[in-house]
């Protein structure tokens, strides 16, 4: 008979949060869950869930126009914003409420309101403590916005989600992720949108070519696309047509609705009581943690963003089974964070799984890098210029597939495929021997044979 008043005290019912928390009850143990927000977490409430499911309205206006190719009299009535947000908030309320039934049905009790650890064993709700075996922090990450004049009048991802009426000029200010999928976003729904990044190319880390596509399919769509700047004074507009009135620290200036900062996000890591238990951040927030997610205080551990390794739903989701596994099944369990495949609703979507050539040149002799680029059959019927674009990257010496990348419709249903290919070990040569679905975009991954010229 323990002493505790639980085994397990988990702090944020995010993706990973709630993993554990399921987990850990089936395999015995007496759980708890504080969140002070929404149950799900960023990804099913402000991030992956509602993002996608705007990136899926916003393609309806080139389905549209696709379609009269195809002999269909489309006559679109025009797109009722309150409609999608209406709808999205609808489905959102319905997901919170499977995560409500997963926990409960699991013996897990939910504590709808925040904690803060008061002690390596104790927690504090509201004016109740309760005493813990272990603490497990999974509080995500918040948005980070640079400091500027007017920094008051800018939006972020979160209040994106919400707005009561859709901008009819947009700024969207970052190079990740929620930048470019804000911006085609935006500009689908029939916003003038301009993106603006600080650095000479958007999305760092991944491969240059597809980097280098998107600039291009970007701008066909007709996305103002702004390089080596940012918002340096936003201010209410003097004319009354728009809202604001940027500058920028280029020197340019222009009038916006929004200016929608994706400019990172940050560990959610204060006033949780980290110090008072003596658990270690670095100089960002994030909690430092070793390979099973124990922290600086033996009895608690950390998990998701707010330790900042990988943002990534999924990754979350592995870790909570890593942490249930090791503290109730003792079974210590870590996380492999090698080839995890990812993906990028922009418009056209990005994935990629495995090594950049970039990084692949660093590690190996000798690679070998197939590329493809077409427009995709659908299309051929259409005014509409967007090109697929796919690469390849084999280890000379092995033959073995190290790098997969694509730009193009449906890219993270292919390259979740793939992923699997890649984290078996496929070669070159097995991706030869397979024969392909015919007509589809995605056989081109086993149609490639001829290797770029080295450099």
């Amino acid at each position: 008979m323990t002493d505790f008043d639980y085994d397990l005290y988990v702090i944020g019912a995010g993706s990973g949060g709630v993993r554990a928390s399921r987990m850990a009850a089936s395999y015995g143990a007496r759980v708890a869950v504080a969140e002070e927000r929404y149950l799900g977490g960023t990804c099913v409430n402000v991030g992956c869930i509602p993002k996608k499911l705007f990136s899926y309205g916003a393609h309806y206006a080139e389905d549209f126009e696709d379609a009269r190719s195809y002999g269909w009299k489309v006559t679109p009535d025009g797109f009722d914003w309150p409609t999608l947000v209406a709808n999205k908030d609808k489905e959102i309320e319905r997901l919170n409420g499977i995560y409500d039934r997963l926990l409960t049905n699991a013996g897990v009790e939910i504590h709808a309101a925040r904690a803060t650890i008061v002690g390596p064993h104790q927690v504090k709700v509201g004016d109740k403590e309760y005493s813990c075996k272990y603490i497990l922090v999974a509080t995500g990450s918040w948005p980070t916005v640079p400091d500027f004049a007017g920094k008051e009048h800018a939006i972020t991802s979160n209040e994106a989600f919400y707005l009561d009426q859709l901008p009819k000029q947009a700024i969207v200010v970052g190079g990740g992720y929620i930048a470019v999928e804000f911006a085609g976003i935006f500009s689908g729904l029939g916003v003038e949108t301009t993106l603006v990044y600080r650095g000479p190319l958007f999305m760092r880390g991944f491969d240059d070519d597809i980097r280098h596509h998107l600039v291009d399919e970007l701008t066909k769509k007709g996305i103002n696309l702004v390089f080596d700047a940012t918002i340096s004074e936003m201010a209410e507009a003097a004319d009354g047509d728009s809202r604001y009135t940027v500058k920028l620290s280029n020197g340019d200036t222009m009038d916006a609705d929004v200016a929608l900062f994706a400019t990172g996000r940050h560990p959610n890591s204060y006033e949780l009581g980290l110090e008072t238990a003596g658990v270690e951040t670095d100089e960002r927030g994030a909690i430092k943690v070793d390979d099973y997610f124990q922290t600086s205080q033996p009895s608690i551990y950390a998990l998701g963003d707010v330790i900042d390794r990988m943002q990534l739903t999924p990754v979350a989701l592995a870790e909570g089974m890593a942490v249930a596994r090791t503290l109730f099944l003792n079974e210590p369990t870590s996380v492999d964070y090698s080839d995890i495949a990812t993906a990028v609703f922009s418009h056209p979507n990005v994935a990629t799984v495995g090594l950049t050539e970039t990084e692949a040149r660093e590690r190996y002799a000798a690679i070998d890098v197939y590329k493809s680029a077409f427009r995709e059959l659908k299309l051929t019927l259409t005014d509409r210029q967007e090109r697929t674009f796919m690469k390849l990257i084999v280890d000379r010496e092995t033959d073995r597939v190290i790098g997969i990348h694509m730009a193009g419709a449906h890219a993270g249903e292919i390259v979740q495929g793939l992923a699997i290919a890649i984290r078996a070990g496929a070669t070159k040569a097995d991706f030869d021997r397979t024969i392909g679905i015919h007509p589809t975009a995605a056989e081109e991954f086993v149609t490639m044979r001829t290797a770029e010229p080295a450099p």
